[in-house]
């Protein structure tokens, strides 16, 4: 199931203009830094592109703002699935099937912000950037998640979710945190773009050498349901972008709060399936003679519900921390380290529940992407809101200097 977000970053987020028709503009100078050529209006995948002359009507600026705001939506969808699971049976009752359909406009919105020519280009320029971030998205996170699973002993249900978790391509909130963390964006946009369409064959390709031990794993339907609802949307998106160009221009203002709310009805709603399965956490939590909201928390945490939330904080923590570490050994500047490891440790959770309900017959196997949405883009906002205080001391070389 972006990212990258949140209500004390959407002051400091520039809102971006999605990659159009841009014959009638100069062509935009790839030696400035990543945040000075990003357009102001919002986008799923932010553009490269050149800074406009003018601010943005007040009314995109509020979309933007909104779209800004992905980890509130999803904690208050949370909490609400707490109190009140029933208020999200009328999407639950459709699943799988509303989970796909949810999913598919969520990638149909990014892919009409794109202009694959320019990320052609992007990638022709900075090859081995772009392909090394790649390597490291389906290397590290699938080994952490197999790791981690194993670590904490978890069920084969929990295990396989968490594996799928983390076979899942990067998400589209992450070109957001990258943005706000001062890192490279165009980096960021390719890897993610890439990393999408590569998952057709490398999210089956893994699952069933990681997770085959657990459950049986169908490769081929694992293919085939990630090429329709996550890359024939992506490659509709941005030809009705290419054919359509005015058409387009008037709706992808709205795109990305649609795309954002979305997902936080999608993880919401499998959050609230699940909570069913873990009533013996929440039921001993309320059974506690003392009645203080601490010692509660205390009690959910250690039951299952408690091994989950650790097992994905582990796994997303472990994505930056390695994407950042590798990416440094390997010579990259400041700027594109961050990239990657912002890429590295946001995964499209959103795939991850659809793929989870779509393939696999116990509910727990979503439970650890539709958790991920949620504490994923708290901590990559978080890390975002930290590096966007820390100057990064290479910024101001042109990517000429930069390992390619």
């Amino acid at each position: 199931m972006v990212a990258s977000q949140s209500s004390d970053m959407s002051g400091r987020l520039l809102a971006l203009r999605p990659l159009t028709r841009l014959s009638h503009r100069r062509e935009p100078d790839w030696r400035t830094p990543a945040i000075d050529r990003c357009r102001r209006r919002p986008s799923l995948a932010i553009t490269c592109c050149e800074r406009p002359q003018g601010q943005p009507p007040r009314w995109e600026r509020v979309l933007s703002a909104a779209a800004s705001l992905y980890p509130v939506y999803v904690t208050i969808g949370g909490a609400v699935a707490c109190f009140k699971p029933d208020a999200f049976q009328w999407f639950v009752r459709k699943g799988p099937a509303s989970y796909s359909a949810a999913l598919g406009s969520i990638m149909l919105a990014m892919g009409v912000t794109l202009q694959l020519r320019e990320l052609v280009s992007i990638f022709l320029r900075r090859p081995l950037s772009i392909l090394f971030g790649c390597v490291a998205q389906y290397t590290i996170m699938p080994l952490l998640g197999a790791m981690i699973s194993k670590l904490l002993g978890l069920p084969s249900t929990l295990s396989v979710g968490l594996i799928l978790l983390a076979c899942c391509p990067g998400g589209t909130a992450s070109n957001v945190v990258t943005l706000i963390a001062q890192g490279d964006v165009p980096l960021s946009i390719v890897m993610t773009v890439c990393t999408t369409l590569g998952a057709v064959v490398l999210t089956p390709l893994l699952m069933n050498i990681l997770a085959g031990t657990y459950v049986p794993v169908d490769a081929v339907g694992l293919s085939i349901s990630t090429l329709q609802v996550v890359v024939a949307p992506v490659l509709l998106g941005s030809f009705l972008q290419s054919a359509f160009p005015g058409m387009v221009e008037a709706v992808t203002p709205f795109a990305p709060l649609y795309a954002i709310l979305t997902s936080s009805l999608l993880a919401c709603s499998v959050f609230s399936e699940n909570l069913v399965r873990l009533k013996s956490s929440l039921i001993a939590a309320a059974q506690v003679s003392d009645s203080s909201m601490i010692s509660r928390i205390q009690t959910i945490l250690s039951g299952e519900l408690g091994i989950v939330i650790l097992s994905v904080l582990l796994l997303h923590f472990g994505g930056f921390l390695v994407g950042y570490l590798t990416s440094g050994i390997f010579g990259f500047k400041e700027q594109q380290r961050r990239a990657i490891s912002i890429e590295v440790g946001m995964q499209n959770s959103s795939l991850g529940v659809v793929l989870a309900t779509s393939h696999f017959a116990s509910p727990l196997v979503a439970l650890p992407p539709a958790l991920s949405a949620v504490i994923m883009n708290i901590m990559g906002s978080s890390l975002g809101l930290i590096w966007s205080y820390v100057d990064p001391s290479d910024r101001h070389q042109t990517p000429s200097t930069n390992l390619q």
